[in-house]
C-alpha cells in the first residue's frame, strides 16, 4: 500500500529537482535566455525610444502575470484588465491627487489590485472552465462601470497629467531614461518572482492541479486555497504593470480595464507560449512592436492580430518560445 501511495504522488506532484536544475531554478538555456534579456534591457534604450520599451516592459510584466494564472495553474481568465486598470487609477490617483511618491502609487495599485483580486477570486474558483472564465468576464465588467461613474477616475477622460514624481522623493523621473531604469527594474524584479513561484514547492503543486485537479485534492492538498493565492499573485502583479504604466504616461483612461484589454492579453500569452517562462515577453513584445509599427493602419492592427492569432492556434500551438523550445529540445 505504501509503495503505491508512493507511485501516485510521484505521478501527481512534479519532482522539484527535474524542475528546478540549474542555477537558481534556470536550466542552461533559460541562463542564456535570461542573459540576453538582461543585456536587451541594458542596451535597448540607448537604440530605441525609451518609453517604447516602457509600454512593452509594462505588458510584458502583464503577459507573465496573467500566464502564471492560465499556464500554471489552468484558470483562465476574461477579466485580468480589471486589475490592471485597477492598479493604474489608483496609482495615478494616489500620485496626482495625494501627492505620493511613484514608489508608494504603485505599491498602492498592487495592494488594490491584489484585495480585488481576492474578492473576484474567492467568487471565481468556485467553478471551472467556460464558466470561470464567464464569471472573470462579468466581475471585470463591473468594474468597469463603476470607473466609468466613479468620480475619481475622471469618467471617459480619465485621470491626466499624473506627476512621474521623484523616486523615494529623491530621484527626479522626469526624464525618459531615468524612468526606464525604474521600469526596467520593476520587470525585472516581477519577472523573477513570477519564476521563483512556479519552481517554488507552491509552484509544484500548482501545476500537479492543472494537470490532475482531483488527484491533488485526494493527496490532501486544499486546491481551493493555492488557486486563490495564485489568483491574488497574478492581480497583485498585473496591478504592479498598470501601475507603472499610468505613472510612465501620466494617464489612466477607461481602455486599461476595458474588455479588449483582457483579450489583449491572452493574445500576447498565447503567441509567446502559454507556460513557458519568456514567452509572454516575446509575445507582449510581438503584440507591443506591431501596434506601435502598424499604428497607421488604424483598424487593420486589429485584424492582422487576429489572423496571427489564428495561425498561432492552427500551426503554433506552443507559441513562438514554446516551438523554438521544442525544436532545440530545451525548455525555455
Amino acid at each position: 500500500m505504501a509503495d503505491t501511495t508512493t507511485t501516485i504522488t510521484a505521478a501527481a506532484i512534479p519532482d522539484p529537482a527535474q524542475e528546478s536544475h540549474g542555477v537558481w531554478g534556470f536550466t542552461r538555456a533559460q541562463l542564456a535566455a535570461l542573459g540576453l534579456l538582461i543585456a536587451f534591457l541594458a542596451v535597448a534604450p540607448f537604440l530605441l525610444y525609451p518609453v517604447f520599451l516602457m509600454k512593452l516592459l509594462c505588458f510584458a510584466l502583464f503577459a507573465c502575470a496573467f500566464n502564471l494564472l492560465i499556464g500554471y495553474v489552468g484558470l483562465l481568465s476574461f477579466g485580468h484588465a480589471a486589475y490592471f486598470g485597477m492598479g493604474g487609477y489608483l496609482a495615478g490617483h494616489a500620485a496626482k491627487a495625494w501627492g505620493l511618491t511613484p514608489e508608494i502609487s504603485i505599491l498602492l495599485g498592487a495592494v488594490t489590485a491584489g484585495l480585488l483580486g481576492a474578492v473576484a477570486g474567492s467568487l471565481a474558483i468556485r467553478r471551472q472552465g467556460i464558466y470561470f472564465a464567464m464569471i472573470t468576464l462579468a466581475l471585470a465588467q463591473m468594474v468597469y462601470f463603476f470607473c466609468v461613474q466613479a468620480p475619481f477616475t475622471g469618467g471617459e477622460d480619465g485621470i491626466q497629467a499624473i506627476p512621474r514624481g521623484k523616486l523615494f522623493g529623491a530621484i527626479p523621473l522626469d526624464q525618459d531614461m531615468a524612468m526606464y531604469w525604474v521600469v526596467a527594474a520593476i520587470f525585472l524584479g516581477g519577472f523573477l518572482l513570477v519564476h521563483r513561484i512556479i519552481h517554488s514547492p507552491y509552484g509544484q503543486v500548482l501545476k500537479s492541479i492543472r494537470e490532475n485537479e482531483p488527484r491533488a485534492t485526494s493527496l490532501g492538498y486544499r486546491t481551493d486555497d493555492y488557486k486563490l493565492m495564485a489568483f491574488i499573485l497574478s492581480a497583485t502583479l498585473a496591478g504592479v504593470a498598470g501601475a507603472t504604466k499610468s505613472i510612465v504616461f501620466g494617464i489612466a483612461t477607461l481602455t486599461d480595464v476595458h474588455w479588449s484589454m483582457s483579450g489583449e492579453v491572452v493574445l500576447m500569452t498565447l503567441v509567446g507560449g502559454l507556460g513557458t517562462v519568456f514567452g509572454p515577453v516575446v509575445g507582449a513584445a510581438v503584440i507591443v512592436t506591431m501596434q506601435n509599427y502598424l499604428a497607421e493602419m488604424g483598424a487593420w492592427v486589429t485584424v492582422i492580430q487576429g489572423v496571427i492569432f489564428v495561425l498561432c492556434v492552427l500551426a503554433f500551438r506552443r507559441g513562438l518560445v514554446g516551438e523554438i523550445g521544442n525544436a532545440l529540445k530545451v525548455k525555455l
